[in-house]
């Protein structure tokens, strides 16, 4: 299993939304940058306008969960950050799960079929 890390500063958040590329849906906006890591660094982005501290946080854990559970699925080597829209605190784990996926694939995150 590939270990991912976080990413914590607020200028490496900025630097992905200025001069990362992005894909949006209705409940995410997923932003993305390859770095010099051999490793993915994964920053999730959850605002006040989604709910309360305790939404934020399930928000938080579902979005991590989706991605751990496609972590093999993602290509080495990236810098992504994972905005959560309003929509994202109504939504049935499943849909967040397949729009992150879809995203992904869209960006170009992923292995081809062969490489998993």
């Amino acid at each position: 299993m590939k270990r991912t890390v976080s990413i914590k500063q607020n200028y490496e958040f900025r630097r992905l939304y200025s001069r990362g590329r992005s894909a949006v849906s209705a409940c995410l906006a997923v932003y993305c940058r390859r770095n010099r890591c051999g490793y993915n660094r994964l920053g999730l982005t959850v605002s006040t306008k989604v709910g309360n501290a305790v939404v934020r946080n399930r928000v938080r854990r579902r979005l991590r969960e989706a991605y751990r559970v496609h972590e093999d699925a993602y290509a080495s080597g990236w810098d992504i950050v994972i905005v959560a829209r309003v929509r994202a605190a109504f939504v049935r784990y499943r849909e967040l799960e397949y729009s992150l996926f879809r995203l992904s694939d869209k960006l170009g995150l992923l292995l081809p079929e062969g490489g998993r």
